[in-house]
């Protein structure tokens, strides 16, 4: 494939690569190189372009990134990503993760890759929730890089990134990513540890709106709740019809080998009652999941709350927004665990983790643009392709 009639409005870099102005790889040009000149063989952009593209091709570990660039030297020169006739070693690799990226220049960058990216003309909803990187626990300790994401679900956008440091948690981080992204317009989703007040107030505050789940960390929220729904629930097994200050909607989905229904019940009897700044409604989801395969069945009942009133968020897009929430659990972090291996990845040293998990989060989003919703498969086309893995990172 010839990717330089391709790219449009382009620059060329000491490779004689063309790429676009707007691209990727701009960006990595733009990460500040901490080496000193002396012995330095590869640009620092080079080295983070052929670790994106080992990625994109199936390569987890700096060991078969090592590999795989060493296997395709020839190829590399022909795209003008390589000068020399060696690849680099497998240290240079983790040499460049450890020490050499600067981890909040690196994370601020593809911050602002990102946000070019993000579709704005469509509702924004975002999920807020941490990921420990088992790789980095060193022996004998419990634990190792925490960091917490901003997650676009639908568009496969992790807007930003932010390590947690030991001595804190995801409540004290929460606020300062979120000062990052703009809130215009958007629903901020979380787990229950988000469940705070004054970030409740912050989110309404720049203009968006929050939706959290209650539990025993609010235990006076949660019982208020649960309590305002247990009446309800009692006359509707026994038959009555449903109060009028209450909605509810059913879904009913088939897939994974497993029928699943769920069902939400919303009120706004307790805005006037919670002491939790701008609440328009909160809500009652039930979801009951049937095995054919095990003969057996599960359920579950969540509480939540939410700024959204309801004539801009109804029981069906309540839903909708409950069910997309589960786009950071299963889009991101199941993906970087079971598909890029994150976790059997050992990054004990320096920003070794961080930079990975960021490095993850990319690929993730470049395959889920480029070759549809299956990653895995993504992954495979571009081995068999690598100049339109190539493509997606120069224009």
């Amino acid at each position: 494939m010839d990717y330089n009639s391709q790219v449009s409005k382009c620059d060329v870099d000491e490779n004689g690569l063309v790429f676009g102005t707007n691209s990727l790889y701009e960006y990595l040009r733009k990460i500040t190189d901490t080496r000193q000149a002396k012995g330095k063989r590869y640009y620092l952009a080079t080295l983070l372009l052929v670790m994106i593209l080992a990625k994109m091709c199936g390569e987890d570990k700096p060991s078969g990134i090592c590999d795989w660039v060493g296997k395709r030297v020839r190829l590399l020169k022909e795209m003008k990503i390589l000068k020399r006739p060696q690849a680099p070693c497998h240290m240079t690799y983790r040499r460049v993760l450890q020490k050499i990226v600067p981890a909040d220049e690196w994370d601020k960058l593809l911050h602002d890759y990102h946000q070019q990216r993000l579709k704005t003309e469509q509702e924004i909803t975002l999920t807020i929730d941490g990921k420990t990187v088992r790789g980095t626990i060193p022996r004998g300790e419990v634990r190792g890089t925490h960091l917490l994401t901003v997650y676009v679900p639908k568009q496969g956008l992790a807007l930003v990134q932010a390590q947690v440091d030991q001595k804190e948690n995801e409540i004290v981080v929460a606020p300062q990513v979120l000062k990052q992204v703009n809130l215009q317009g958007a629903i901020v989703m979380g787990d229950a540890m988000h469940t705070q007040r004054e970030i409740s107030r912050k989110i309404v505050a720049a203009g968006g709106d929050y939706l959290w789940f209650v539990k025993g960390n609010q235990a006076r929220t949660q019982w208020a709740i649960q309590r305002l729904f247990v009446h309800e629930m009692c006359n509707l097994r026994q038959g009555a019809p449903l109060s009028k200050d209450f909605q509810t909607c059913v879904q009913v989905s088939k897939g994974h080998g497993r029928l699943e229904t769920r069902t939400i019940f919303v009120s706004t009897l307790l805005n006037d009652y919670l002491d939790w700044p701008h609440l328009a409604q909160v809500f009652r989801l039930e979801r009951i999941r049937w095995h054919p395969f095990f003969r057996g069945r599960t359920r579950q009942v969540i509480y939540g709350l939410t700024s959204r009133p309801p004539e801009r968020s109804s029981p069906q897009h309540l839903l909708d927004l409950t069910r997309s929430y589960w786009g950071i659990e299963n889009g991101l972090h199941y993906r970087r665990d079971v598909t890029f291996h994150e976790d059997a990845t050992r990054m004990t040293l320096g920003n070794a983790g961080r930079i990975m998990a960021a490095l993850n989060n990319l690929v993730i989003g470049l395959c889920l643009l480029n070759h549809g919703s299956n990653v895995a498969q993504a992954r495979r086309y571009f081995s068999a392709c690598p100049a339109d893995a190539l493509l997606a990172v120069v224009s």
